[in-house]
């Protein structure tokens, strides 16, 4: 009888450890909110024309991979943003999550907040970080200040920070039109292959890039291309930036012409560049490339 009364007040006791446990944890989560924002590739990139507002439409396909920054976001005084890893150039003001806070606060009585983010996906390669980071950040804010945002109306504030942000609210795979920020769902499953990017050590920026193409209507849509078999995309998926980049920048053909050596069955520059990804039915050996550039087997 006494070690039943025993039994049944341990039980109690540890009840009383585990709820009061749980609470902690929750109050730590409440208080420390983190989470990581992941890059994308442009599968194919065709620019189509030049809009009157002095943007691009284009077509392209985005995929969301699996290489991360972290963003933590804590209830502060006054607002702050640091970061670390890699370094982030231009002034606090001009950071996309900074910016994301301030269109948010416009419309929400939000406290103030420090923003920490540790960068590791590279900048200047057409993976899209900046603009992860600035979406992540969006549903973050929403979810733990209680906003009440629709996924819509989340992209709607995406896409006044930069045209590929509104992807990153629902990070699926889509076929992108416009401005690069309308969207239609596509099929695309690239989890049983083997994705490796290299990051060579150049940066494009996005006007240089601009500046070499000549915006023109593909004879077939990416929408179609992209349902073809893989090994069918080198002859009929292109990214238009590639032309004008590779003649200026020769690390970044010698990647692209590497990752087919090796056996990709399709490669290409990411976005603007100056990334280059390859996709294998196996895992390649890219040790001639790891000495010079940043590889990540995805």
């Amino acid at each position: 009888m006494i070690s039943q009364q025993s039994h049944a007040t341990t039980n109690k006791n540890n009840l009383f450890l585990v709820s009061y446990g749980c609470l902690k944890i929750q109050a730590v989560v409440s208080l420390f909110m983190i989470v990581f924002p992941n890059a994308k590739i442009n599968i194919g990139l065709n620019i189509t024309e030049r809009r009157s507002d002095g943007y691009h439409n284009l077509e392209t396909v985005f995929y969301p991979i699996k290489i991360k920054d972290a963003l933590e976001v804590i209830i502060a005084d006054e607002l702050n943003f640091e970061s670390s890893g890699l370094d982030i150039p231009g002034r606090m003001e001009d950071n996309l999550c900074v910016k994301g806070y301030h269109l948010l606060k416009k419309d929400f009585d939000i406290p103030p907040v420090k923003i920490h983010l540790h960068k590791h996906i590279p900048i200047g390669a057409g993976l899209g970080g900046g603009s992860a980071d600035a979406a992540f950040f969006i549903r973050l804010m929403n979810e733990k200040f209680d906003l009440g945002l629709s996924v819509d109306q989340m992209q709607d504030y995406a896409r006044a920070l930069g045209a590929d942000c509104a992807f990153f609210i629902e990070n699926k795979p889509v076929f992108a039109f416009e401005k690069g920020d309308e969207f239609e769902p596509v099929k695309l499953d690239l989890s049983e292959y083997h994705l490796v990017l290299v990051m060579p050590p150049v940066q494009v920026s996005t006007a240089e890039a601009y500046r070499g193409v000549k915006p023109a209507m593909p004879k077939d849509s990416l929408f179609e291309l992209i349902q073809e078999p893989i090994a069918n995309w080198k002859k009929y998926i292109k990214n238009d930036f590639e032309e004008s980049i590779f003649k200026n920048h020769a690390e970044i053909r010698g990647v692209k012409a590497a990752l087919y050596e090796a056996g990709a069955l399709y490669a290409s520059m990411s976005g603007s560049g100056a990334s280059v990804f390859g996709i294998f039915n196996k895992k390649p050996d890219l040790s001639s490339l790891e000495g010079n550039n940043q590889v990540f087997y995805v």
